[in-house]
C-alpha cells in the first residue's frame, strides 16, 4: 500500500515598500514560520533583517528556479518566496510555462500580500520623486518660490477649467499638477538656511488647523447644519488670527471680481454697515463692484458667473466664425 505525499505549496509573499519593513500581516508571519524553505533573490531586501530577527532562515542572493520549487512541492514541501517590490516576473512566467505544458504536476501556488498600502501611500512616492528631481535635475534644482509662483496660478486656473468642463480624467490630472506645486514649494523650503520646513510640516500644520476648526467632528461641539459648521469655522478662525480688520487675509492679487465678492462676504458676515453703502463713482469699475456685491448677497459667485457667460460668448464667436467660413 503506497503512502501519498502531502501536496506542497509555493507561496509568493508580496510587500509594499510604502509600509515600514517588518510590519507584516499575521498570515504572512504564519507562512514564513511554517515554511520548509524561505528564499529571496535580493540579498538587500528591506524585509530580510526583520525576518531573520524573528529566527527564520532565508536563502537570499540567488534567484529561485521554477523547477526547483515545483520539485520541492512534489515532495510535500512548502517554499515561501519573498518577492521583490516590482514582483517576480521571470519566476511567475516560468511557473506558468511549466503549468501550461501539461507534463508537470504543479503544487498549489498562492499569492500572499504581506502588507497593503494605506490610503495616501502614493503621496510618499511623490515626495521621493520630487526629492530626486530637486537633486538631479538642473532646471528643477534652480527653481525658487518666486520663480514657481506663476506656475501655481496657471495650474489653479487649469484646475478650474477642468471642473467646469466636467472631464474626470482632466480633473484628476490637474489635481496632480496642483499637488506637485505644493510638494515642489515644500521641497525648496527645506533648503532655506534660516527658516526651513518640510512637506511634513506643511501637512502637520493643515491637519492641526482642520482638527481645531472642526470641533463638531473632533471635539464636543454640535453642528446639525452647514451654517452651524460655517459659524464654528469663522469663530475659531477669528480666535486664531486676532485680526483688527475684516479685510485682513484677503489677497489683493486675486481676480478683481473675486476680490470684490470676498470683501462683500467679509462685510456681510461681520454685520458691518458702511455709512455710505457700497462706494459709487464714475466708470465701469464701480458698476462692476456694485454687481459683484449684489451677486455675493444673492449667493452667486460673480467670478464663476462671468466665466460661464464668457464661455457662452466664446461658443457664440466660434459659431459665427463657422458660419462665416466659405463652403
Amino acid at each position: 500500500m503506497s503512502t501519498s505525499v502531502p501536496a506542497g505549496r509555493i507561496v509568493l509573499l508580496t510587500t509594499s515598500h510604502r509600509v515600514a519593513p517588518g510590519l507584516l500581516s499575521w498570515p504572512a508571519w504564519e507562512a514564513l514560520r511554517n515554511a520548509d524553505h524561505v528564499v529571496c533573490a535580493d540579498p538587500d531586501h528591506p524585509q530580510l533583517p526583520y525576518v531573520r530577527e524573528a529566527g527564520i532562515e532565508v536563502d537570499a542572493g540567488s534567484e529561485p528556479k521554477a523547477q526547483d520549487l515545483v520539485d520541492a512541492g512534489a515532495e510535500g514541501r512548502t517554499t515561501v518566496v519573498i518577492a521583490a517590490p516590482e514582483g517576480e516576473t521571470r519566476l511567475t512566467d516560468s511557473l506558468a510555462t511549466l503549468a501550461g505544458s501539461g507534463r508537470t504536476a504543479m503544487p498549489e501556488l498562492e499569492l500572499l500580500p504581506g502588507s497593503y498600502d494605506l490610503p495616501g501611500a502614493r503621496f510618499l512616492d511623490l515626495v521621493q520623486v520630487m526629492d530626486r528631481i530637486r537633486s538631479d535635475c538642473p532646471w528643477s534644482g534652480a527653481r525658487t518660490h518666486e520663480g514657481l509662483a506663476k506656475y501655481g496660478i496657471e495650474e489653479m486656473y487649469e484646475l478650474v477649467e477642468a471642473i467646469e468642463n466636467g472631464d474626470r480624467a482632466e480633473l484628476c490630472e490637474e489635481l496632480g499638477d496642483v499637488l506637485l506645486q505644493v510638494v515642489f514649494h515644500a521641497r525648496i523650503a527645506q533648503e532655506d538656511p534660516d527658516e526651513p520646513f518640510s512637506v511634513d510640516d506643511v501637512a502637520g500644520a493643515i491637519v492641526e488647523k482642520l482638527v481645531h476648526r472642526h470641533p463638531h467632528v473632533f471635539g464636543e461641539e454640535q453642528a446639525a447644519t452647514a451654517e452651524d459648521v460655517r459659524a464654528h469655522w469663522l469663530r475659531t478662525k477669528a480666535e486664531e488670527k486676532q485680526r483688527e480688520s475684516v479685510t485682513e487675509g484677503i489677497p489683493l492679487g486675486q481676480p478683481a471680481l473675486a476680490l470684490a465678492a470676498k470683501l462683500a462676504s467679509r462685510v456681510r458676515l461681520a454685520g458691518l454697515e458702511l455709512p455710505e453703502g457700497v462706494p459709487a463713482g464714475p466708470g465701469v469699475g464701480y458698476e462692476l463692484l456694485a454687481l459683484a456685491v449684489r451677486a455675493e448677497a444673492d449667493g452667486v459667485d460673480p467670478e464663476t458667473a462671468l466665466r460661464a457667460a464668457a464661455r457662452t460668448y466664446r461658443d457664440a464667436i466660434r459659431a459665427a466664425e463657422g458660419a462665416a467660413d466659405p463652403e
